[in-house]
């Protein structure tokens, strides 16, 4: 085990190795090849490079040195032509504030049986621009990404539609989802393991449809739709893992928690590492 290890349990280096290919033997040399390819592309800014920031690319493209330096591209990439999503990139910007407190995204403490975070979007509250939801959630994705046995075991995402209105829907606009895509299915080093809705409307569907084309094919066979029936959601997450308004035996989860949290957390975080405004 080499120091970028360091902190994991022998079970979820074991799970590295066999599900993303990570050889602790190569490892140093794994990422300076990725490092040699910044020269190829002149035209990004690579605002960090570093070992640990360029690990976790590898381990969201299975130590596929070539993917791993085109998400590390595109991630940079996509800082630089949106420089207005990550203006004042912290937990205590007004906007991102906003959207935090009402639960965009919720995070629940205990993970799942796999060891993944488990986000709990809250479409049912009140909205604010989504282009700050994006922010918000962008910006827990970025300090939670720092958890190296996330870096490996990824998220989940559960998403209940149940009082999401067809007005809330209509500001879903076709910008902010291809912003949305871009963000997170294309430019951040994380792997998602599944996306799962409940109690979705007929419009979350038709939404759905329209989007589906821009996703990849891994992303639509881990985008689950279990409508009112939470028995499948279960046979996929364990009730143990998940509050009572999931049908788990968790306590209801108070979206306030993660606000609160991650403005602690934030403290230590540098937006300045990410973007250069």
């Amino acid at each position: 085990m080499t120091h970028l290890q360091a902190g994991l349990s022998p079970e979820t280096i074991e799970k590295a190795r066999l599900e993303l290919n990570e050889n602790p033997d190569i490892l140093h040399q794994d990422i300076q090849q990725v490092r040699d390819m910044i020269i190829t592309r002149p035209d990004i800014g690579f605002l960090r490079t570093d070992d640990a920031f360029i690990l976790r690319f590898l381990r969201a493209r299975k130590f596929h040195q070539t993917e791993a330096f085109r998400l590390l591209a595109q991630y940079f990439q996509y800082r630089q032509l949106n420089l207005d999503m990550f203006k004042n990139f912290k937990a205590d910007d007004p906007g991102i504030k906003r959207a935090l407190t009402d639960g965009f995204p919720g995070v629940l403490e205990n993970r799942d049986h796999c060891g993944r975070k488990i986000l709990l979007p809250s479409p049912a509250a009140p909205w604010g621009p989504s282009h700050d939801i994006l922010r918000a959630i962008l910006l827990s994705l970025e300090v939670l990404i720092e958890d190296q046995e996330l870096q490996i075991n990824g998220f989940i995402l559960i998403i209940d539609w149940s009082n999401f209105s067809f007005k809330q829907a209509s500001k879903l606009t076709p910008s902010i989802l291809k912003l949305a895509i871009e963000g997170l299915q294309d430019s951040f080093p994380a792997r998602f393991g599944g996306v799962h809705f409940v109690n979705q409307p007929w419009y979350i569907h038709a939404l759905y449809t329209l989007i589906k084309p821009f996703l990849k094919d891994k992303t639509r066979k881990r985008i689950f739709l279990h409508g009112n029936n939470l028995n499948s959601l279960h046979q996929l997450i364990h009730p143990e893992c998940l509050p009572s308004e999931f049908g788990g035996t968790l306590p209801p989860y108070d979206m306030g928690t993660w606000a609160r949290t991650l403005q602690l957390q934030s403290c230590s975080f540098k937006s300045s590492d990410f973007t250069s405004s």
